[in-house]
């Protein structure tokens, strides 16, 4: 043993006893390591749209939402996944800062059950929304009250078998919402073209029925949440195509309008549903970062997607890649993959902001690394 602790011509008794002690010592801090690792999270359930979709649309027939195909995942480990995007999404970077020992598995794998649904599922569904009739212009996509659905019928009851029937044992997951985005781009702005409602009124019915969907899950054990804002639409590649490069700055304006409510509920809700914690994070405001200084975060293009994005009349749709076109040669530059959906060098930001940020603007009221531990 090293000379700090034993002098020479220590009797042997001696020698025991501070053996003992240094054991105990050593004994007590790796246990509270554990322990402090226990605290943290041990799973998460997602659910939402493409941006947090790992490849639950694969399987869907008749679904016009896919990305299983080349380039998307050209930098992923697996090859295409069904993530939108080129390699890893805000998800998966989440799981990797949060510990978590493997990726999130897709509720629609035959596979995921037994021990693999003890890390969480993933149950979002590419060109779904907040509403069950956003869905409609992707063809067959799982709708985020079905998503709910079937966390609660098709997952819960075999994981408390598993980990207990207390709704306590669902207290270190963290449940994640990603949804909005498309209530807007696929469903207000599409459909409602003579105005038939107004924003205002559109915007607050979508925060009531989220507000409705955020509760059923707190009332099936859900006490750590993460809400995703709606990103930039106004912005996306796919937008500017059709107004000669430029935002349109309407469509931004509904999205901060709906991140505003989406704000305002985390703080609504957690005087309404006791011992919960609600993280919001505002992924409008670190995209327009980028957006509005791409050189200050190191990317250079803003504007443009990094695949090759067919039009309709060219046979494509104007938001996805072109199953195997070309790419640009270097991803980590670029802020879009395709017309709509980030790089994974911006998921990789978005994640870390989530997880670390100080900054209210960013993660509101605090950065899922203090979520973890509350």
């Amino acid at each position: 043993m090293p000379s700090i602790f034993f002098k020479k011509n220590m009797n042997p008794t001696t020698i025991l006893l501070l053996s003992f002690i240094v054991f105990f010592f050593l004994f007590s801090w790796c246990e509270g390591g554990r322990k402090g690792y226990d605290k943290g999270i041990k799973g998460m359930f997602v659910f939402g749209s493409s941006l947090v979709d790992n490849g639950n649309n694969n399987v869907l027939e008749n679904s016009r939402a896919k990305a299983n195909f080349l380039p998307y995942g050209m930098d992923f480990p697996l090859g295409p996944s069904g993530r939108f995007t080129n390699g890893k999404n805000v998800i998966d970077f989440l799981g990797d800062y949060l510990g978590l020992p493997s990726s999130i598995p897709t509720f629609s794998d035959p596979s995921t059950k037994g021990m693999k649904i003890v890390h969480g599922v993933n149950y979002a569904s590419g060109g779904s929304g907040i509403l069950d009739n956003t869905g409609i212009v992707s063809g067959n996509v799982t709708t985020l009250n079905r998503q709910i659905k079937n966390f609660e019928e098709g997952t819960l009851p075999e994981l408390r078998g598993l980990i207990g029937r207390r709704k306590s044992s669902l207290d270190n997951y963290l449940f994640v919402v990603g949804s909005g985005g498309n209530d807007y781009s696929f469903n207000y702005f599409l459909t409602n073209s003579d105005a038939q409602v107004s924003l205002p009124i559109f915007t607050a019915n979508l925060t009531d029925t989220l507000s409705g969907q955020l509760k059923k899950l707190y009332s099936l054990g859900a006490r750590k949440m993460v809400v995703i804002s709606v990103n930039p639409l106004g912005c996306s590649p796919m937008v500017r195509a059709n107004n000669k490069g430029q935002c349109i700055e309407t469509l931004n304006q509904a999205a901060q309008l709906f991140n505003l409510n989406l704000k305002t509920l985390v703080d609504v809700l957690k005087l309404q549903m006791p011992r919960s914690n609600l993280v919001f994070l505002n992924s409008y405001q670190i995209i327009n970062d980028i957006i509005s200084q791409p050189a200050l975060k190191g990317f250079i293009e803003a504007a443009m997607p990094c695949c090759e994005v067919p039009s309709l009349s060219e046979g494509g749709n104007g938001v996805l890649c072109k199953k195997g076109g070309i790419t640009c040669p270097n991803r980590t530059n670029h802020v879009f993959f395709d017309a709509l959906h980030p790089t994974e060098a911006v998921n990789e930001l978005i994640a870390s902001k989530a997880y670390g940020s100080q900054l209210q603007t960013e993660v509101y009221p605090t950065n899922v690394l203090h979520l973890a531990n509350i």
